[in-house]
């Protein structure tokens, strides 16, 4: 029976799944989005939200940091999650990350997922800014070749004419 068996073991032991969470949340917070395996997405999921709650609490704010530094290891994380990401959270109540599904894995089959925070989407690009991009490229495109690099040698030709 399952009774109150509350997170999945995702096939690790009780410190390396710790570890695991750890590293994907200090990667979350880092670069605001991730991607990874579904199960473990859905593991991270509550981990990440209750170190970002911690650190958008005004009261005690150094206990929540040193709680928060407990599973953040690197202080540049940290920094950013207090300053930044709590600021940016103030105002809402709960639901801080988003589960984007990707569809199975080449490899393995294995479903993957993007795990991101709100307010960090992807935004496309305008199509006025693509060709003005575009034309930005082709414009330094031919000053930087170098004369004779896109050149290739014929079939049967010698490098070198010169006996030895």
């Amino acid at each position: 029976m399952r009774h109150r068996v509350a997170h999945r073991k995702l096939g690790r032991t009780t410190s390396h799944r710790i570890a695991l969470l750890r590293n994907l949340a200090t990667a979350l917070f880092e670069r605001e989005r991730i991607r990874t395996t579904l199960m473990k997405a859905k593991e991270l999921r509550p981990y990440a939200e209750k170190l970002i709650t911690l650190a958008k609490r005004e009261e005690n704010r150094l206990h929540s940091r040193r709680r928060v530094a407990r599973d953040i290891q690197n202080p540049v994380v940290v920094r950013k999650l207090f300053d930044d990401l709590g600021a940016r959270f103030a105002a809402r109540p709960g639901g801080y990350t988003r589960i984007l599904r990707l569809g199975p894995r080449q490899g393995d089959g294995a479903e993957m997922a993007i795990v991101e925070l709100i307010g960090s989407e992807w935004k496309p690009e305008k199509k006025d800014d693509k060709g003005k991009k575009q034309a930005a490229k082709a414009a330094k495109a031919p000053a930087e070749a170098k004369p004779g690099k896109s050149e290739k040698p014929k079939q049967g030709a010698r490098r070198s004419e010169t006996p030895t």
